[in-house]
């Protein structure tokens, strides 16, 4: 009969008299384990492995405070235009990539020659594929893809000069936000022996894809390094032994006065460039050990910050050469 626990079969036999309890045969497997690791310790959990992944992308760009740090990513430029004009201008392109079927005129045929000449490798992918690449930008069936800038540290300036035999002229910038006024203020650095460019690591322009065309080939040859704290560093380059002057609409120095003075002009000199609209932070013109000012004629105030820093620079180095 259905249900009834004297049929045979009914009850499981054991050998062994069940044990009352929770316990029973498993008590060692009841037995605590110890707290739970953190997050970070677990090797398969994801924030363990983005650790490693940071700690891996920091050995690979240098890590720590000293050697060359990268952009987080590389970048992309999209469009036949934009393309073309890299590459004139040496932007340090990996590689190139053309959307099937995509019509050859005149500017994707030199895009070839120029790629060709330079090494630059060519890679046909599919328009979706391409699409996904530039993150739908309007890229006319081709895009270039440039590596990661490697920032240098502020202090290999110094030893760039030092190995040069030359007193050290770096140039500082205070929030420059537009990447074409960096382009052009790297551009004008490098033209007048300027050692390298500082510019802080957050709210400012970084080196993009516009700032290397604006340097057109200059980020190449002056270093650029990224600092954490700009009034930090400005007062590790005057324990250093630098005169630190700030270019300043109502600065107590005038430029002429500058180049007048051998000994000022001819030391180890940096010169900071304020933002296109405030110009200088208030704290980072205190630290500076003076203001200089470019005199002008007529009513206009001042220059645009990449105009303002050529001016300088040229004024420096032509000072310097008469030495």
């Amino acid at each position: 009969m259905a249900g009834n626990s004297s049929r045979k079969g009914a009850i499981r036999k054991s050998s062994k008299r069940p044990q009352a309890g929770s316990g029973g045969q498993v008590r060692r497997g009841l037995e605590g384990k110890g707290p739970t690791p953190k997050a970070a310790d677990r090797p398969y959990h994801k924030t363990h492995k983005a650790e490693e992944y940071k700690k891996r992308e920091a050995k690979r760009a240098g890590g720590g405070s000293g050697g060359k740090r990268r952009t987080s990513d590389a970048e992309w430029i999209a469009g036949r235009n934009s393309v073309l004009e890299a590459l004139r201008e040496k932007v340090p392109i990996t590689s190139v990539y053309v959307a099937d079927n995509t019509e050859r005129d005149t500017r994707l045929r030199e895009v070839f020659r120029l790629a060709a000449e330079n090494g630059v490798g060519l890679m046909e992918v599919s328009r979706t594929e391409l699409d996904k690449l530039t993150d739908k930008a309007v890229h006319q069936g081709i895009a270039a893809r440039i590596p990661p800038y490697e920032y240098a540290d502020p202090n290999d300036l110094l030893e760039a000069a030092a190995l040069a035999a030359e007193e050290p002229l770096i140039v500082m910038l205070d929030s420059i936000t537009d990447p074409r006024n960096l382009g052009a203020i790297i551009r004008s650095s490098a033209g007048f022996g300027a050692h390298g460019v500082v510019i802080p690591e957050r709210r400012a322009a970084s080196m993009t894809a516009s700032a290397w065309k604006t340097s057109a080939g200059a980020a190449a040859r002056c270093p650029v390094a990224q600092t954490v704290n700009l009034n930090r560093q400005i007062k590790a380059y005057q324990d250093a032994g630098c005169f630190v002057i700030g270019l300043a609409a109502d600065g107590d120095l005038t430029l002429p006065e500058l180049v007048a003075d051998a000994d000022l002009v001819n030391g180890p000199l940096v010169l900071v460039i304020g933002s296109e609209g405030d110009g200088l932070a208030r704290l980072v013109a205190e630290n500076c050990d003076r203001l200089l000012s470019i005199p002008m004629a007529g009513v206009l105030e001042s220059l645009n910050a990449g105009v303002a820093a050529s001016v300088a620079l040229y004024a420096v180095a032509e000072a310097r050469a008469r030495r």
